[in-house]
């Protein structure tokens, strides 16, 4: 393989599943792909996907993401490629919170390792996971650089004024209480292919990215900048998402403790994992959702009215903070697939320049333009690539 210099492995580690790559950065391509579901819950499912081959699978419990990981190494050792005879030349690592610490990606040391570590208070469900992949890594492949790439970091850019809780000082300057912003890394991917799309230089573009998957949020970004976006000190403000119930009233906590006796931890749990379209509708996948809207279900209908209305209001709002709007970019797995949810969502806003042409809507792959030709704000859909953009920040911070 004469690209075989140019690979780096991608870690990407979730509370619940690990997704990987293989990628040679020098051709595009991607050697091998994995995902590792339901780990922690007894059973778990390996599936290891090599270019021209079938999948290689297996069914077994993965207790932790050890386990899980230490899985994937032996599916490249039994399916390939070889990760013995393939030089790395990083293995790249998405960390969700990076908070106000890390607003690059970083080689990773001890140093690194404890500080990702003190940032759990932040994402006490994604951070030690990630460490877990990250600790994994380093004892499999001692000699490879490992590169930590931030979740937040893309949001670094966000002015004062948008970052800025109205909270009591002793807070944001004590704690680090502030909207720090997720989906960064999708965030700068898509805002690039989408400026290449429309034909316009990055820097004097202006667009709001919806990146609706099983989380979901809303940024608006100014020549390549973050400079408002929906989720805040944690994954949980903003839209409404598969589990999470996005923006509720701060003072439902406490309301639920003094009515019903609910602990804040229990609460807490309730809306990031019972809320969302799994507490309205009784389904977290958007594709079971338009199934009972379709039978009739009105829980199932209500729920759609409720998701597409939050996502309206906030690209109302972030066009008032843009003042002039190029561009919606619909991305990740909703966003990209889901043609009845783009059009309802944007359904409304023409008096905005805001339009979904149904025949561009429903069909069409990759980036593509969905609104009729001529409006005044491009609707576009942008597949996302995450792992592609965590391997190309990997190597430019190893020079390459």
């Amino acid at each position: 393989m004469e690209t075989v210099d140019n690979c780096v492995l991608v870690l990407n580690t979730g509370s619940s599943s690990i997704k990987y790559e293989l990628i040679d950065t020098e051709s595009g391509g991607r050697l091998a792909v994995g995902l590792i579901e339901r780990i922690g819950d007894g059973r778990g499912a390996l599936t290891h996907t090599v270019a021209g081959a079938e999948p290689y699978e297996l069914r077994r419990a993965f207790p932790d993401h050890e386990s899980g990981l230490r899985a994937a190494l032996d599916a490249f050792a039994q399916a390939g490629p070889d990760l013995g005879r393939i030089p790395l030349r990083a293995v790249g690592h998405r960390v969700v919170h990076g908070a106000d610490r890390f607003t690059e990606p970083v080689l990773v040391d001890d140093d690194v390792i404890a500080t990702i570590e003190e940032l759990t208070r932040f994402a006490p469900l994604h951070n030690p996971a990630n460490l877990d992949g990250i600790r994994v890594a380093r004892a499999a492949f001692p000699g490879v650089p490992q590169v930590a790439v931030f979740d937040t970091a893309f949001h670094r850019t966000l002015p004062p004024h948008a970052y800025t809780y109205a909270v009591p000082r002793a807070w944001t300057e004590e704690l680090g209480v502030r909207r720090y912003g997720f989906h960064g890394t999708s965030c700068a991917y898509v805002s690039r292919l989408a400026a290449e799309l429309l034909d316009r230089p990055l820097e004097e573009t202006n667009m709001i990215v919806l990146h609706l998957g099983n989380g979901a949020s809303a940024t608006a970004i100014s020549g390549g900048r973050s400079v408002d976006t929906s989720m805040g000190l944690t994954p949980l403000e903003g839209l409404v998402m598969g589990t999470r119930s996005g923006d509720v009233d701060p003072s439902l906590p406490s309301f639920l403790y003094g009515t019903a006796g609910l602990g804040v931890a229990e609460s807490h749990e309730a809306l990031m994992r019972a809320g969302g379209m799994l507490a309205l509708a009784g389904a977290s996948d958007m594709r079971e959702v338009w199934a009972k809207a379709d039978a009739g279900d009105e829980d199932a209908r209500l729920a759609l009215d409720v998701y597409c209305h939050r996502i309206r209001k906030y690209v109302g709002a972030y066009y008032a903070v843009l003042g002039r709007l190029d561009a919606v970019v619909f991305t990740a797995g909703v966003g990209e697939h889901d043609a009845r949810t783009r059009a309802r969502s944007m359904s409304g806003l023409e008096r905005l320049g805001i339009a979904v042409d149904p025949a561009r809507n429903q069909g069409g792959e990759g980036a593509r333009i969905i609104s009729p030709p001529g409006s005044d704000v491009a609707v576009t859909v942008v597949p996302t690539d995450e792992e592609w953009e965590i391997a190309s920040l990997a190597l430019r911070l190893l020079g390459g």
